[in-house]
């Protein structure tokens, strides 16, 4: 089966429907419920642009099992080549949604791919494991699915000394047995961002949630198995959608990917869809082992260089509108944006530049600088928004609706809210673009998804403190205060 389209993707969500609930009540199809729709369809568009005569060859690339074209992010990369191919193709997915996705199918196409190539890895704790992800990762690339992951156990108490994974099954999820066809688990996940538009999620270890390794095995695993398993519960969310208009919420009405608490009720998982199965250090070591984070770091960090260019726009837009470009501490703002953009392209290039084949014969992207690149935006984005608030000031909040525009007071309107080079409808929706961005309700989810999605700042400092070889620099400096 090639790369799906978009009326591919929907007929399949409305096919084997998972059991969603927002709002108190159970979704019907969230191919037309109002909170998730619009959703739906943007992630409808992103496959529709792998049939684009324009973007078909920037956007797929040849099945090695079939020949028929299938998603670029799912190509295992042996050449710089391949990398920057692939970069190409999420950077098209990114633009789409002006970076306000961030948990587009790209990103777990290539944590699998990962995770597939260092088979290997997986045969360590059984041998059949290997040929399961092997055969999964080419299951989800010949079928197009989607794919959400949850990663984290729900805490009752942060506490350094409470250890809730030991013995606590009401508050992390557990195999509370074995059975001749599957493992069943039983607990809450969080957080399945774009679950309820998902086709299959996957649960696997997190590098930033490590399980002591006295842990108990029943706590440590990897597995994917479709969304609409029976017992799966998907619990979204408030939604950011809000039923409005393009012009009035223009990224909140088209980017809401929706964030959702997985609850599994005794679910069965097949034995072809574990991956790992207690062994609690290969779980923790999966993520390094398998290079799965320099592959989604990839991802993200070309996100984040799309994200940061649309905010560049945007602020500009908003200066040239209100004439305050010559302003000293504009420009100093604007020179801050500036500066993120050209660090996260660095990065990204470096990344990809310095890129090494790993043990498992892939083109790994170099781990540091991609590391980072994630570190810094943690701190970037929030700053960007207060940027634009800086920036828009009053006009962020003395802002009409579309309806506004068309109503009595329409031509007072026109009047008083054109500035020397824009017309006052052009204002006001360039204005709503600024407040969706930094104000409402969906950028407030943007900024708190950026500080964390990735781990809070001082576990990636952390991370970084420990993985970075700071020897030949020591040495140096020995060597230094050994001269005579």
């Amino acid at each position: 089966m090639p790369a799906r389209t978009g009326k591919e993707y929907i007929a399949g969500l409305r096919e084997q429907a998972a059991e969603v609930y927002i709002h108190g009540e159970q979704v019907k199809d969230v191919t037309t419920h109002p909170a998730l729709q619009n959703g739906v369809r943007t992630l409808a568009s992103l496959y529709d642009m792998q049939h684009d005569p324009a973007l078909r060859d920037a956007m797929t690339y040849a099945s090695p099992t079939t020949g028929e074209p299938v998603g670029l992010s799912f190509i295992t990369p042996r050449t710089i080549q391949d990398l920057e191919r692939r970069r190409t193709m999420m950077a098209h997915w990114a633009r789409a949604s002006c970076g306000m996705m961030g948990r587009t199918p790209d990103f777990m196409n290539v944590n699998m791919m990962a995770m597939a190539a260092a088979g290997d890895y997986f045969a360590q704790n059984r041998p059949e494991f290997k040929d399961n992800i092997q055969r999964y990762y080419e299951y989800i690339r010949e079928h197009d699915l989607v794919l959400t992951h949850t990663l984290v156990n729900l805490q009752r108490n942060r506490s350094p000394l409470a250890r809730p994974l030991e013995d606590r099954t009401d508050v992390a999820l557990a195999v509370v047995r074995e059975t001749d066809a599957g493992i069943v688990v039983r607990g809450p996940r969080v957080l399945a961002t774009l679950g309820p538009l998902a086709d299959e999620i996957a649960v696997y270890p997190a590098r930033n949630h490590q399980l002591p390794l006295d842990a108990q095995g029943r706590y440590s695993f990897a597995f994917a198995i479709p969304c609409n398993t029976p017992g799966v519960k998907l619990q979204c969310r408030e939604s950011f959608d809000l039923g409005r208009s393009h012009f009035d919420h223009p990224l909140g009405s088209r980017f809401e990917e929706m964030d959702a608490i997985v609850l599994f009720d005794d679910v069965l998982v097949p034995w072809e869809r574990v991956f790992l199965l207690g062994n609690v250090e290969l779980c923790n070591r999966t993520s390094e082992e398998t290079n799965r984070n320099s592959h989604s770091g990839h991802q993200v960090v070309t996100k984040q260089v799309v994200k940061t260019e649309f905010v560049l726009g945007l602020a500009n837009l908003m200066i040239r509108t209100l004439g305050s470009g010559q302003l000293t501490q504009v420009q100093e703002m604007m020179a801050d944006i500036i500066e993120h953009l050209e660090v996260m392209k660095a990065c990204l290039r470096a990344a990809e530049a310095d890129a090494t084949v790993d043990q498992w014969g892939v083109m790994c992207p170099v781990r540091m600088p991609l590391m980072a690149a994630r570190r810094l935006f943690i701190r970037m984005y929030p700053r960007m928004a207060e940027i634009l608030h800086l920036l828009g000031s009053s006009s962020l909040m003395a802002l009409p609706t579309e309806a506004d525009l068309h109503g009595p007071l329409a031509r007072e309107l026109q009047d008083y809210l054109d500035t020397d080079s824009t017309s006052a409808e052009d204002r006001v929706k360039l204005f709503r673009l600024a407040w969706d961005t930094c104000c409402s309700a969906f950028a407030s989810r943007q900024v708190l998804y950026e500080r964390y999605f990735g781990g809070n700042a001082l576990q990636n400092s952390i991370i970084m403190y420990n993985l970075y070889d700071k020897e030949p620099m020591t040495d140096w400096v020995r060597q230094f205060l050994e001269q005579a």
